[in-house]
Order: structure tokens, then C-alpha cells, then sequence
């Protein structure tokens, strides 16, 4: 008969569901530590990129044209490495000891390169910021690369650089650690990375510059070590 119930056996099988709507029971979604843990990972990744996207929005909304122009020239000038590369040829024609920094410095720029590139790019498909709703200044701008954003490739070549240099070469470690931190706040300035780009990107340039030293042969390690090759 119609509207009449089915006996209480015949009814359907359904799950009580929680305060969220979610069913519990042998016939809901599994839940135990590693659905929860999943769960707090997904949280507090959101919660870091609010904070990378907070900072982010900071920088592109502080006023600072006597600093525009040079951050972009810096950006623009490590492209390629060109600066790193620079200095490595100007330490090549500086004695044995600057000679074995510049060659280990280039091979660490090598690994940092492929690394961020050829895996942590490929790995990580984050998409570039939107500078032009952060209304970034135009002033600032440099072309937007059309690679993934994290992490950021010329943060870790100029890390690794400055890292490997600076322990073959001590005294040079300062201003070239100096020269890096500028690169990579000047990717984050002109509006192609954020700021969690820039910090796996030097995470990534020492460690790519530890596997260029751990391969270099031992003398090249030594910094006080005179000896001609």
C-alpha cells in the first residue's frame, strides 16, 4: 500500500552520521591516528601557506621605490647564475686556494640547479603568485618564469654558491652569505616567489652545497690548505 513502511527488518541499511554529517560505523570511512594525522598535516600546511601568502601580501604592499630598482637589477642579474658565475671566475684568477672555492662552488650551483628544477619543481606543481592582484608595483617587475614556484631555483644556486665558497674560502663566506639572503628576498620583492619558495630553496642550496663539497677531493675541502693543484 502506498505510504505504508517496510517491516523493521526490510528497512535499508543506514549509518548514524556525527555533528558534521560524516557516518560512523563499520560502514562509514575508516578512522583511527592515521586518518587524524592526516588530518593535522592537511591543517597546519593550510596554516603555513596563510602565513607564506600573509608575508608575501606584506612585502607587495610596502612602499619602497629607492630599493625597486636595485632589487630588480639583482633578481635580473641572477638569472642563470650570472652572478655567482662572476664571481667565480673572478676567484679563479685569484690564487689556488680561490681557485678550488670557485670550482666547488660552480659544481654546487650544478646540483642546486638540477635539483630545484629537474626534481623539487616537477615534485611540487605550486603556481606562481598572482602579483597583479597583491598589486605588486610595477616598478618592481621582472618576467614572470612560466616554471613552478617552488622552490625557488635562484635561492638555492646562490645559497650552495655562497655555502661551498665559504668553507674552502672562510673570509668570503659573510658577504657572500650576504649576496644570497639579497637574491632571495629579491625573488619574493619583484613578485614571482613566495616566501616559503625562497626558504625551501636555501634549505635545498645547503644541502646541495654539503654534496658538492662530500664529492670534491679532500684537499679542495681544506681551507687552509696553499698547496697548487
Amino acid at each position: 500500500m502506498a505510504g505504508s513502511r517496510l517491516p523493521a527488518e526490510l528497512e535499508p541499511m543506514t549509518e548514524p552520521t556525527d555533528a558534521d554529517g560524516g557516518t560512523r560505523g563499520p560502514l562509514g570511512p575508516p578512522s583511527g591516528p592515521g586518518s587524524a594525522g592526516r588530518r593535522a598535516l592537511a591543517a597546519v600546511l593550510a596554516e603555513l601557506r596563510a602565513v607564506d601568502g600573509a608575508l608575501y601580501a606584506a612585502v607587495a604592499a610596502t612602499s619602497t621605490p629607492t630599493l625597486d630598482r636595485a632589487l630588480r637589477r639583482l633578481s635580473h642579474a641572477a638569472d642563470h647564475s650570472k652572478v655567482s658565475l662572476g664571481i667565480a671566475a673572478a676567484l679563479a684568477l685569484s690564487g689556488a686556494r680561490a681557485r678550488r672555492a670557485a670550482l666547488v662552488g660552480v659544481g654546487a650551483i650544478a646540483v642546486a640547479s638540477a635539483s630545484a628544477n629537474l626534481l623539487g619543481k616537477r615534485l611540487v606543481h605550486r603556481a606562481r603568485p598572482d602579483r597583479e592582484a597583491a598589486r605588486v608595483t610595477v616598478d618592481r617587475y621582472v618576467p614572470m618564469p612560466a616554471s613552478a614556484s617552488f622552490p625557488s631555483g635562484h635561492t638555492a644556486a646562490a645559497v650552495a654558491f655562497a655555502t661551498a665558497v665559504g668553507v674552502v674560502l672562510p673570509e668570503a663566506a659573510v658577504p657572500l652569505g650576504a649576496l644570497a639572503s639579497a637574491v632571495g628576498y629579491s625573488r619574493v620583492h619583484t613578485g614571482v616567489h613566495y616566501p616559503g619558495d625562497v626558504a625551501a630553496g636555501a634549505v635545498l642550496g645547503i644541502a646541495s652545497a654539503a654534496a658538492a663539497l662530500a664529492a670534491a677531493p679532500a684537499r679542495a675541502r681544506q681551507p687552509n690548505t696553499f698547496t697548487a693543484w
